[in-house]
């Protein structure tokens, strides 16, 4: 389950990324920009659902949780808000349809994804320190 969750969590960042950075090059928000957002934020619940399946299963085998293992489960819930409440901000300004909201929705876009980064590069630290 391991390999899936790191290949669906990896697809998270993908999409997102394609979202994000096209948004900020093209400087306006377009509804492809929210289905890659959407792509994104699925892909990640997904994967954050099966890590936490395999978390579940290596506590009931006696493993211990690493502090950087709990940082990136808060931090990861945190993400996943921030992107669920981002691709529902970009719904809204889409169908608003003002031309300076759909200009500066990028400058939110970033910060999100900033923020969502620190989750995937805790995990990925977390499994490379065991």
């Amino acid at each position: 389950m391991l390999p899936a969750a790191i290949i669906i969590i990896t697809l998270a960042l993908v999409f997102y990324s394609i979202g994000v950075w096209s948004e900020r090059v093209q400087r306006t928000l377009h509804w492809w920009h929210v289905a890659f957002f959407a792509l994104g934020l699925a892909a990640d619940a997904t994967g954050t659902y099966l890590m936490t399946q395999i978390a579940a299963e290596r506590r009931a085998d006696g493993a211990t949780v690493s502090w950087l293992n709990s940082f990136m489960g808060v931090s990861g819930v945190i993400a996943i808000l921030l992107m669920a409440i981002h691709l529902a901000w970009a719904v809204v300004v889409l169908l608003r349809g003002r031309e300076n909201e759909k200009h500066c929705f990028h400058r939110f876009s970033i910060l999100v994804w900033a923020i969502w980064l620190v989750p995937y590069i805790a995990g990925a630290a977390g499994a490379m320190l065991g």
